[in-house]
């Protein structure tokens, strides 16, 4: 191996992710993660080893190097793949070739022109609907018949390691006739993957699941904040809106589907027999582990939540398949939220909403204090990472630090 990847890293030879990284002495640019390294592909690119327009690594997003589509993006990969395993190749004896991680800034891998968020965790879904709604009837009639979603806000997507300001807005506190104004009290996480369209598709026209996956670049983990309190105000009748678009997270590497394709696992039984366009074939899902930290200001991080995203009910091609079956146009560098994951296990629920049950049950930290939400100086840390027979692809980390609201 030409460069030493520690012993399960995220970023293994089996992995390869992409992302856009700059140093002090060069802007952004294009480059891939491998152990604790970035290699640089735009400097990779001077040794004439590609054959297509290599100015695509020089732009300041991924978007012009996805749209050359799955044919040369994937040969990348395995060209990378193949020559770090080989002491003679191209990349032998150039560690100007390799940046420390350490020494780089990330930045958004991709101009996201729009981003809809799912809900598609039958979990969380009957978690919420109990705290809301009825305890015996938590689902709503349409939650098993469609991918439930929402057009979201793209321009306040941000890169792991920019902090967030604590919103304001309106609530209507319990027994209150008139709602006030100021920073939210229910500030919270919501554990989620993301997912990068990789091919245009036209307006009118609808993606099938079984064409789907062609139009899925790779993924992202993304935390989806919430202002749970501003929320439960404004959320009738047409959905989230402030309580959602102030900030969403995602994480700086996208990893490729072919990178997870040891990870496809059958999804949940879904009954009742969904309608044709959302029917597929094959397994779906992916067996990625997922686990969340709080890092309480001046104290150590403490894990809250470990959960899995083969838990979801509605998967990736369902939910393309949905939001393209009305003729709904999607453009590369697209991002599609999963949904809050939750699992069955009280420690295994995406959000600090459904952890400390609407605040009835807080959690217990380290440093002796407790959480029902996400406090001023908490930083939120998310990862994520899928193994199996000795094969490890991670994510690496979304991470987040919440500030005071400004005056």
């Amino acid at each position: 191996m030409i460069i030493n990847i520690p012993e399960n890293s995220d970023f293994s030879i089996h992995n390869i992710p992409f992302g856009i990284f700059s140093t002090k002495d060069r802007s952004p640019r294009a480059g891939v993660a491998i152990g604790e390294h970035i290699l640089d592909l735009a400097a990779v690119a001077e040794l004439d080893v590609f054959e297509f327009n290599t100015a695509v690594f020089e732009k300041e997003v991924l978007n012009d190097f996805i749209g050359l589509g799955k044919a040369i993006t994937s040969k990348v990969r395995t060209n990378i793949q193949a020559w770090l395993r080989d002491e003679q190749s191209v990349l032998a004896n150039k560690p100007e070739l390799f940046v420390k991680q350490a020494d780089a800034q990330m930045h958004l891998p991709v101009y996201i022109g729009d981003y809809t968020d799912f809900y598609s965790s039958i979990e969380h879904a009957t978690n919420v609907g109990k705290m809301f709604r009825d305890p015996e009837n938590a689902l709503l009639p349409n939650w098993k018949h469609i991918p439930v979603g929402y057009h979201g806000r793209a321009s306040s997507i941000i890169v792991s390691g920019e902090p967030i300001l604590r919103p304001k807005g309106q609530t209507m506190p319990n027994g209150a006739d008139k709602p006030i104004f100021g920073p939210t009290q229910r500030l919270d996480f919501e554990l989620e993957m993301g997912f990068i369209t990789g091919k245009n598709s036209e307006l009118g026209e609808s993606v099938s699941t079984a064409e789907a996956e062609d139009y899925i670049f790779g993924l992202v983990l993304f935390n989806d904040w919430s202002a749970r309190d501003i929320q439960k105000w404004e959320y009738v009748p047409l959905g989230p809106f402030l309580a959602k678009n102030f900030a969403s997270s995602i994480s700086p590497w996208i990893v490729t589907l072919e990178a997870l394709e040891p990870f496809r696992v059958k999804g949940p039984k879904q009954e009742p027999k969904v309608l044709p366009y959302l029917q597929y074939e094959g397994a779906k899902n992916y067996d990625i582990e997922l686990e969340v930290g709080i890092i309480p200001q001046g104290s150590e991080e403490q894990t809250i939540c470990q959960s899995n995203f083969k838990y979801m009910y509605w998967n990736m091609v369902q939910q393309l398949a949905h939001h393209t079956v009305n003729g709904c146009n999607f453009n590369i560098g697209d991002l599609c939220g999963s949904g809050t994951i939750s699992g069955k296990d009280d420690n295994s629920y995406g959000s600090m909403l459904e952890l400390a049950w609407m605040g009835t049950k807080p959690l217990k930290m380290k440093d002796g204090s407790e959480r029902k939400f996400i406090n001023d100086g908490d930083t939120v840390v998310m990862r994520g990472f899928g193994k199996k027979n000795g094969v490890r692809v991670g994510f690496g980390e979304v991470s987040t630090k919440v500030l005071p609201a400004k005056p």
